[in-house]
């Protein structure tokens, strides 16, 4: 009788496996469609690639502006739904290292994305949209700056020729009133 119940068992064991083998591809095919990459993705793929940057910060309204460098290594993520962004450079005279994420978000019909740097104290959120006769996106920045007060910015990136874009970032003054706070003129490598 033991043994007979563990054949039994066993060819169980043997059925079931084939029933979840053979059921697993028809319930994957069953869910929602994974995201492809669109039209709204060839616009991440202008960025990819390695940049040298000029930064340009502005501390005050009327001060000059204090400029370092740094180097923009783009690449296509998540199977080219995405792109990913690491920035390497000095800011005030230290290092300076960032990094980002963004892709495209077909409900809000926008570009959102994620920024951290070793400046910040916490994780950016943003917003934009391009405009493609235009050459430039638009949109908004919102998370913590060096003190941990948290600050939303509007950015223009515009791009001039196929290799050269340039980034400015406003934010509010001491007033209140928007002023430049940053601008970053990014070079293509060959």
């Amino acid at each position: 009788m033991t043994a007979f119940r563990s054949v039994r068992t066993a060819a169980l064991a043997v059925l079931f496996s084939a029933a979840v083998l053979t059921a697993a591809p028809a319930a994957a095919q069953e869910g929602p469609p994974m995201p492809k990459p669109g039209p709204e993705h060839e616009v991440l793929k202008m960025d990819v690639g390695t940049w040298d940057a000029v930064v340009e910060v502005t501390p005050a309204p009327g001060a000059p502006a204090m400029k370092s460098k740094g180097v923009e290594v783009n690449t296509i993520g998540c199977g080219g739904l995405c792109i990913i962004t690491d920035f390497k450079g000095e800011a005030m005279g230290v290092p300076f290292h960032g990094h980002g994420v963004m892709a495209w978000d077909p409900a809000k019909k926008k570009y959102v994305g994620s920024w951290t740097d070793s400046m910040s104290a916490g994780l950016a959120v943003s917003e934009s949209t391009y405009d493609p006769a235009a050459k430039k996106w638009t949109g908004w920045m919102e998370g913590a700056d060096m003190t941990g007060k948290i600050t939303k910015t509007r950015s223009v990136v515009e791009w001039r020729g196929a290799s050269t874009r340039v980034f400015t970032m406003y934010s509010p003054g001491p007033d209140g009133k928007e002023m430049e706070g940053m601008k970053i003129t990014y070079t293509k490598r060959k």
